[in-house]
């Protein structure tokens, strides 16, 4: 089969959940046989040159990388607020050169599949439909609506009826772009009814993000007790999340135990972010260079989520490594765990602090749920299995 995959930003390195998801699939599309080729926005806040890609990366896929002009400023978000009822999230991946590209490229090759990976990239459809029979695949990586309604009310004053306004908008754009796709693939069995309830009427196929088998743990190097977060610190339901935990819970827990570490890992960290993270005990790595490495030297993961939607990858691959994790229902969403036994799941900042301490005191609970925790990626979550089960989607459609 050949498939296009199209992306708003380059899949490479895969460090946050959207890269892992389009990166872990496209190998297995190539393990598979199957002839890929990945079309990117080359964007200011995740540039690379295709040089960057290791040849391993570059032999499973044609790479095209296309850059696309910045956009990204408080002055143009304002311009949007007043001018526009386009969600600013949207119109800034809406480019005329990537435009030029895409239809380029629909010259150049034929295509069976292509595969849209994200909300921000099916504005692109009709200039889709123009140039190709392919079927059309709108890859839902999570709910964007819900990401900022959350967001919205986690917020207050000026910021919260911005993002109210902003949520409205990305509703409208969601809604607008339903059924405009031949196939549904979402990530999450939730997500899938939620677009349902917004009105999809196209054949879906929910196929969650694999991992791969290189994911291996080890406790080689194991700091226990530890804790330790690992996630993208620019974007804002990671900050609010790991500023609540900071503010509420970790006074508690420091003063509990005093020689206890809290180790951060996360790239693009904003100065006000950094200047929260100066506290005692308060290990801030930024971004490390191997974050397996960094998740296998430490013990119990901290994953505290109040706003977002889709999946938690990052919760996932922690899981693969035998990691004993703490998160919110929230975080937990999309991922068919059992509350105790594959994770901690807590809401309030007692809950939190309680789940953390028994796990901090109980080293046999500790190794049994990270042992669990495995035992349930191995059986849900094989990277090539979930790849040849959308495969198998595709082919019963394309004849």
């Amino acid at each position: 089969m050949r498939i296009l995959q199209v992306t708003n930003k380059v899949p490479y390195p895969a460090k946050d959940g959207g890269a892992i998801a389009c990166m872990n699939l496209a190998k297995g599309f190539s393990q598979l046989g199957h002839e890929l080729t990945i079309l990117s926005m080359n964007t200011q806040e995740h540039p690379i040159d295709i040089d960057e890609i290791p040849e391993e990366i570059r032999h499973i896929a044609d790479f095209r990388i296309i850059d696309v002009p910045p956009r990204i400023s408080v002055y143009w978000s304002f311009i949007n607020l007043l001018f526009s009822k386009k969600p600013y999230n949207a119109i800034r991946f809406i480019s005329r050169s990537f435009s030029k590209e895409l239809k380029k490229l629909l010259t150049e090759k034929t295509f069976d599949v292509i595969q849209l990976e994200g909300l921000y990239v099916c504005p692109y459809i009709p200039a889709i439909r123009k140039k190709t029979n392919a079927w059309i695949v709108y890859r839902a990586h999570n709910i964007e609506s819900e990401i900022w309604e959350r967001t919205a009310q986690n917020a207050k004053g000026l910021k919260q009826l911005y993002l109210k306004n902003l949520s409205k908008r990305i509703l409208k754009f969601e809604t607008s772009l339903l059924n405009q796709y031949d196939l549904l693939v979402p990530i999450t069995a939730r997500d899938e009814t939620i677009l349902e309830t917004l009105g999809n009427c196209r054949p879906s196929f929910v196929s969650q993000t694999g991992i791969e088998n290189s994911v291996v743990p080890s406790s080689k190097n194991l700091e226990y007790p530890s804790l330790f977060y690992l996630g993208s610190l620019e974007w804002t339901p990671n900050q609010e999340g790991l500023v609540w935990f900071i503010e509420k819970c970790w006074p508690v827990l420091h003063k509990k135990y005093p020689c206890l570490k809290f180790y951060i890992a996360g790239r693009n960290a904003p100065v006000w972010m950094k200047k929260k993270l100066e506290r005692p005990n308060i290990v801030f790595k930024g971004e490390v260079d191997d974050a397996y490495e960094f998740m296998n030297s430490k013990a119990i993961m901290i994953v505290p989520l109040f706003s977002g939607s889709g999946m938690r990858v990052k919760i996932v691959e922690g899981m693969a490594l035998g990691k004993s994790i703490v998160t919110t229902p929230v975080g937990a969403e999309g991922i068919k765990v059992e509350d105790g036994k594959h994770l901690l799941i807590s809401q309030s900042v007692t809950e939190y602090i309680n789940a953390v301490s028994i796990l901090t005191e109980d080293k046999a609970l500790f190794d049994q749920t990270g042992k669990n925790a495995i035992e349930f990626v191995h059986q849900n979550f094989d990277n090539l299995a979930i790849a040849e089960k959308l495969i198998g989607f595709y082919s019963r459609h394309i004849q």
